[in-house]
């Protein structure tokens, strides 16, 4: 920015962390006269980065923020150490002594070690900032077991990180439950069931003792009061913080009883010129740990330190949550332990699913207080922009999916985006002054989305709303990094010659991608028969069972489901399955799909398994990819005296023509004998019953929790025509459906529905059906099994571990007993 004049004034901020990177961009964008010659003293020899993305770091993502320009001086490297008030003066680490006529410090917090014998022993780590993750990641190398002390947000992040490094995690947890200040006791309990299933032990509710050396002097268990130990040769804390405030302690500022820097609403200290943010902050008798409220104060102090200085105040902070802990989705919003006296609780538990919900709503029912969500956070944006505000329908609706808002009817107060404190009011504002028309220029606008992301979906359903009003097309952008649709992104790949994400992205997208976008394009590829899922950069696409071609169960263990077409199946094949399953310890169960499926096989016996399996002329079932998965049949005019058509060999026929198929969802099928449909073909996606005359061909139909009947397409048709409607159908909706729509969802999306399908795949009304066929032809002619082919190439069984430092270890935490003859998970309350 170009400045009127000479700065006049001198800004210094101590520590260079978010939030003062945060102060330090919002008055260089509001000083618009060059007041302020600024200079930033942070002790990490980098400038500020994304603490909140922490564990991305061991994955090699760039965390560094955006460089300040303009009239901005950064020292690294460098701590401030003394303040003199009086001469208005710091003095650093280093003998830099720097005049200011503003102060901010912005220091942050410090780890909290508890203060128990043994923690200062080789390999005990604290986990704050990116050369801790450098040396525990050096440290881990060779080792096989660690824990981490701390069941809060940065906690669990800690253990996902250490189990990432190959290591055996636990955590340890003082609490009665994981995440006590944001999940009440049943969050806490399914989080924890979660987080056990992925074979991680948790300790919740019981002290620490001490940390007990090994032969080699370095920490090798963690002692508990219970007398119970836990192997743990690295060890990382993350119980908590505690606000760096020395600096004001050393020059005479007030601090609070239990630590930080005391402070007005304005965020300033009892010493005009010197004003405290972030983490080392205490306002209010507060002290905030979460990256939002921390932002907020930077806005306040940026305000005040204007020429025309403003009256900004900072009036506390939405702490709502969501973050996905190792593939669960967990989030908090308002308050969500007991509210106010008479507040009532609305809960939900599916054990079996691991979902839990619970809202808190006033004694009438009437107002949202807060909640809880573990499993399926899909509803938290519009949950919380809610809470404090009518709800819009009852409790119970808002549990099961009666949720969604088109955004334009929110109240404009609502906070959309608590980590940087942005309403619907603002987000409006930005696009109808700015002519905003997508998200990505809302999320510059505004900063509404940028740092943890959770309201984006929000943020777009308030975009579209607003440009629906307005008469502007809606962007049917697939995420942030894409300003096109999935069905717009298949026909750039397909026509465009492109073979991975990093092509796409660099030539038609912005960035690096996200968890929307990158498995929705290895869709796409595999869908267009771009390569082995497996092979190179597809693998790191993946959603979390295409990983390791299986489906992740609760332990950790991983089941096994061979192709059964139809149903039919030679003794000689129920003979391997039974012997495979006998020589592994499997627990075997015949599905509602008419396959077997084998549970409890751990990561590293999976190609062991699917060896004989192969062998014995089985293939991949798919059950776990978005993909078709079976072709139920009954046993038709063959055997039953009902019959009036050859059901078995349809559907056989039908599955392993569909094999493979990869779709935007999983897709089932079924074909009936006779019209008393006892394969159930009308809750498919795609079903067929036979007649006298040939097929009755349904559509669209799904069961789960919304179950939807299948419309009838078309009626008496012969095998080939049933075919050809079939094949036409699945590509067509292969093209055009959004990412992980059903098919029953996406016929309902159709303008003109039913009829319009009937128009696009019978009578050619887009002059694509041929197109279409071939599509199927190459599909039909191309599929090479998963399985076989991964067996046959050692680099894609080299992922087939436990444990990268070491290869040929079990998990000795996957553990099982006997019931009813057959293994099953051993209950948690055990394993602990």
């Amino acid at each position: 920015m170009e400045a009127d004049s000479e700065p006049d004034k001198r800004l210094v901020v101590a520590g260079h962390g978010p939030a003062s990177h945060r102060l330090v961009e919002a008055l260089r964008e509001r000083d618009t006269a060059g007041a302020w010659a600024i200079t930033v003293i942070g002790e990490e020899t980098r400038p500020a980065y994304d603490r909140v993305a922490l564990t991305a770091h061991l994955e090699g993502a760039d965390l560094a923020y955006p460089p300040h320009g303009g009239e901005v001086t950064v020292v690294t490297g460098e701590r401030v150490t003394a303040i003199d008030r009086g001469a208005r003066t710091v003095t650093t680490s280093a003998g830099r002594v720097a005049a200011y006529d503003a102060l901010v410090l912005a220091t942050g917090s410090a780890p909290f070690v508890p203060p128990v014998e043994g923690r200062d022993l080789p390999g005990v780590f604290v986990y704050r900032t990116i050369d801790d993750l450098d040396a525990i990641r050096e440290y881990a190398r060779g080792r096989t077991t660690g824990a981490v002390v701390g069941g809060g947000l940065l906690g669990l992040e800690a253990a996902r990180a250490i189990q990432g490094l190959g290591l055996r995690s636990g955590v340890v947890e003082v609490a009665p439950w994981l995440m006590p200040r944001q999940l009440d006791e049943g969050g806490g309990a399914m989080l924890r069931r979660h987080i056990e299933g992925l074979g991680m032990a948790v300790h919740a509710g019981v002290p620490m003792r001490a940390l007990e050396a090994g032969e080699d002097g370095a920490v090798r268990r963690i002692a508990l009061t219970d007398g119970s130990v836990i192997d743990a040769e690295v060890v990382v804390f993350s119980a908590g913080i505690r606000p760096r405030d020395e600096l004001a302690r050393g020059c005479g500022l007030p601090v609070g009883e239990r630590g930080g820097i005391v402070v007005d609403a304005s965020c300033r200290t009892e010493d005009p010129a010197v004003w405290a943010i972030g983490e080392c902050a205490l306002v209010d008798g507060a002290v905030y740990g979460l990256v939002g409220p921390c932002f907020s104060m930077a806005e306040v102090v940026a305000d005040r330190l204007l020429p025309d200085a403003g009256t900004a105040v900072f009036a506390g902070a939405d702490t709502s949550t969501k973050l996905k802990l190792m593939g669960v989705d967990v989030a908090s919003f308002g308050d969500p332990f007991a509210g106010p006296e008479g507040a009532l609780g609305v809960t939900y538990t599916d054990p079996v699913a691991g979902v839990y919900k619970k809202l808190v709503v006033s004694d009438d029912a009437r107002t949202l207080l807060g909640g809880v969500l573990v499993g399926d956070a899909e509803s938290y944006g519009t949950l919380r922009a809610y809470v404090g505000g009518t709800l819009p329908g009852a409790p119970e609706q808002m549990l099961f999916g009666g949720t969604e808002t088109s955004g334009g009817d929110l109240p404009g107060a609502t906070v959309i985006c608590s980590c940087n404190n942005v309403t619907a009011e603002g987000i409006r504002c930005a696009i109808s002054e700015q002519s905003l028309t997508d998200v990505p220029g809302v999320k510059s606008s505004t900063r509404a989305g940028t740092s943890c992301g959770s309201c984006v979906p929000l943020v777009k359903r308030i975009l579209d709303a607003e440009l629906t009003a307005a008469g502007i097309e809606v962007s049917k952008a697939l995420c942030e990094h894409f300003g096109y649709s999935r069905a717009e992104l298949f026909d750039i790949v397909r026509g465009g010659q492109v073979t991975s994400f990093t092509q796409l992205v660099q030539e038609h997208g912005t960035g690096r991608g996200c968890d929307i976008c990158k498995p929705a394009v290895a869709s796409i590829l595999a869908s267009l028969g771009n390569g082995h899922i497996l092979e190179g950069e597809q693998a790191a696409l993946q959603d979390t069972n295409d990983h390791f071609l299986a489906n992740l169960q609760k332990n950790g263990t991983y089941s096994v489901v061979p192709r059964v077409p139809g149903g039919e199946i030679t003794p000689e094949k129920l003979i391997v399955i039974g012997e495979v399953a006998r020589d592994f310890g499997l627990y075997t169960k015949i599905t509602g799909g008419q396959r077997i499926d084998l549970f409890g096989a751990r990561v590293e016996q999976l190609p062991d398994i699917w060896r004989r399996l192969v062998d014995a002329g089985f293939e991949s079932g798919h059950a776990y990819g978005k993909a078709l998965r079976t072709v139920k049949s009954c046993v038709g005019s063959t055997w039953c005296r009902y019959g009036v058509q050859d059901s078995a060999a349809m559907a056989i026929r039908l599955e392993l023509r569909y094999r493979g198929l990869r779709a935007p969802h999983k897709l089932k099928s079924a074909v009936s004998g006779c019209a008393r449909e006892c394969a159930e073909a009308q809750s498919k996606d795609f079903g067929v019953i036979a007649t006298e005359n040939g097929w009755n061909l349904y559509l669209a139909g799904n069961g789960g929790m919304r179950p939807r009947h299948a419309d009838l397409f078309a009626t008496d048709l012969t095998d080939d025509e049933l075919i050809t409607y079939i094949d036409r159908f699945l590509m067509f909706y292969i093209r055009t459906a959004d990412r992980l729509q059903r098919t029953a969802t996406w016929l309902e999306s159709l303008d003109g529905g039913l009829d319009y399908l009937r128009e696009v795949i019978v009578d050619d009304r887009l002059g694509i059906c041929a197109d279409l066929d071939a599509a199927m032809a190459r599909h039909v002619g191309t599929y090479s099994d998963e399985w076989r082919d991964t067996l046959d190439d050692p680099d894609r069984l080299r992922r087939f571990v436990s444990f990268v430092n070491a290869p040929k270890t079990p998990d000795p935490s996957i553990a099982f007993e006997v019931e009813r003859d057959q293994i099953k998970p051993l209950p948690l309350e055990v394993k602990r």
